[in-house]
Parts: structure tokens; C-alpha cells; sequence
């Protein structure tokens, strides 16, 4: 579904391995458009919307999750990306806010097309059937090598990991090689950012790029 109306507002995606730091540099980029008195909405994939959050527990935490072939997996992604750019995303970007996406299709062409080894074609033919014509704007990959991902994975006071983060060290090594060959093919949209600076130097590194890039 097309936007209906103008849009006057900004996707910026964040994409990046398990454990790169996104959630956190959201959060300060958030900062720095509220500050501006700019509207900031926030959301994940999976997720993001209630149907979203219910195909992210399938995806992340079903006890069967372990059989889920690569296509049923990456189909349930667009799904919930289809859901949340109808129902938050395209709606923000019209009002004009800036809307912050921990990840977003790259995640699928990255972690379905390159890591799972799909065809390139049908991903891309899917991804843009859930995004309509909504696009990013700006995409930050914060890069961290896969031993430093994995390293930030254990240390994380939470639960069991989920399915994606019990994935092997293989296939980390595909996921970040999949986004910087992805942002070398894009250079107008995509930047990379190293993951391994402290968070106060990747943050100003990020809203620097921001500044120049959407003026």
C-alpha cells in the first residue's frame, strides 16, 4: 500500500549483527530529534505492532522454532513488516516525524538471502511487497566483528538466548559480511559505522552522518 499523502517525514534503519548496539544509539539519536522538537517513533521488526510482536515470539521463542525452514522464516519477517509500515510507520512518516527502525528489509536480504542462502530474487521481490514504496531514508550498520558480537551476546543479563542469537559463528560471519557488501552496493542510503568505538563516539559519528545526510 502507497503512501496516500506527501510524506514529510524520516525512515532511518538500523541494521547490524546481534549484540552491535542498536538499541542503544536509537535511543541517543531519539534524543537528538526531541531535542529539535521533532515527533520520534520508534519500533522494531519483528515486531512493533501487536500482530508484529505475536510473529516475533514465533520467529524468536517457539519451541519449535528450531524446524523453521529459511522461507517460512522469511516470510513471517515480511509479514510483520508489512503489518508495522501500515500501521505506524507510513502514518508517521505522513504526520512528518522521524521514525527510527531497529532493523528493516536489509535484515531479510541479509540474514534470509545471504546467511540462509535464498536466492536473491524472490527476497527482494517479497521485501518490496511488504514495504509498498517506503524506503529508508538512511541506513546505519553499526559493524562489530562476529568475536565481539558473540562476546556482548553472552555477557547480556537476560534470559536463554533466542533462536537467531544460538545461531553459530558461521553464520555471524555471513550476516556481517552480507551487510558490508550490501552498503558498498549502496553508498547513497547505507553507511557503516565501527561498532567497537565507545557509545558517546559512535553517537556522534551517527548524528553527524544524519545531519549531513537529511540536511
Amino acid at each position: 500500500m502507497p503512501l496516500k499523502k506527501k510524506s514529510t517525514g524520516k525512515l532511518i534503519s538500523f541494521e547490524g549483527s546481534e549484540g552491535s548496539g542498536k538499541s542503544t544509539q536509537i535511543a541517543r539519536l531519539a534524543a537528538h530529534f526531541q531535542k529539535a522538537h521533532r515527533e520520534v517513533v520508534s519500533t522494531r521488526e519483528p515486531g512493533g505492532t501487536e500482530i508484529g510482536e505475536q510473529i516475533r515470539n514465533i520467529i524468536v521463542h517457539n519451541s519449535k522454532g528450531d524446524e523453521m525452514c529459511a522461507e517460512t522464516e522469511l516470510l513471517l519477517f515480511a509479514a510483520a513488516r508489512a503489518q508495522v509500515v501500515r500501521e505506524v510507520i507510513a502514518p508517521a512518516l505522513v504526520r512528518g516525524a522521524i521514525v527510527l527502525s531497529d532493523r528493516f528489509l536489509d535484515s531479510s536480504t541479509v540474514y534470509q538471502g545471504i546467511a540462509r542462502n535464498l536466492a536473491a530474487d524472490p527476497v527482494a521481490q517479497i521485501n518490496r511487497f511488504a514495504v509498498g514504496n517506503v524506503m529508508p531514508d538512511l541506513t546505519i550498520v553499526i559493524d562489530v566483528p562476529t568475536k565481539v558480537s558473540l562476546a556482548r551476546l553472552k555477557r547480556r543479563a537476560s534470559d536463554l538466548p533466542d533462536r537467531m542469537e544460538r545461531e553459530n559463528v558461521d553464520f555471524y560471519n555471513k550476516v556481517r559480511d552480507g551487510y558490508l557488501v550490501l552498503a558498498t552496493s549502496m553508498p547513497g542510503r547505507i553507511i557503516v559505522v565501527d561498532g567497537t568505538k565507545t557509545e558517546d563516539v559512535i553517537e556522534k559519528k551517527i548524528w553527524a552522518a544524519v545531519q549531513a545526510r537529511l540536511k
